[in-house]
């Protein structure tokens, strides 16, 4: 079941920015920055690739999806379970970086400015090159 609402999700996610790309221009492409609940997606931009990340809830964690491709490259795609709290970082080749940070409880994921965040014990970070 669980697998079925992740591709259900994969899949509409896709579509709809399938469908906000045809239409856009290029400097004027569809963003939402969040924080989104579960499996909204997040549209951003980080240097010149554009990325796609929702989240699926569970077991107090946020099981992060993220696309990220370049009109020039194939697309990748990142999976991570994080803790409310956590981040994952995006980093493009022009040295951008987009963090994208579970929210309390795991019910949101946004993205955060790390410069901004106090260092604690809790805070773990995922790196994704």
């Amino acid at each position: 079941m669980f697998n079925r609402l992740l591709s259900l999700a994969t899949a509409g996610t896709l579509i709809a920015l399938t469908a906000v790309s045809a239409t856009a221009r290029a400097d004027d492409l569809a963003q939402n920055l969040g924080p989104v609940g579960p499996h909204e997606p997040i549209l951003a931009t980080v240097g010149s690739n554009r990325v796609i990340a929702f989240f699926v809830p569970g077991s107090n964690r946020c099981a992060l999806h993220t696309v990220v491709w370049n009109r020039d490259e194939s697309a990748i795609r990142v999976r991570a379970n994080l803790e409310p709290g956590q981040i994952v970082h995006i980093d493009s080749a022009q040295n951008e970086t987009l963090n994208l940070q579970c929210g309390s409880n795991a019910a949101t994921l946004g993205i955060v400015e790390t410069d901004e965040l106090v260092a604690s014990d809790n805070e773990r970070a995922i790196e994704v090159d």
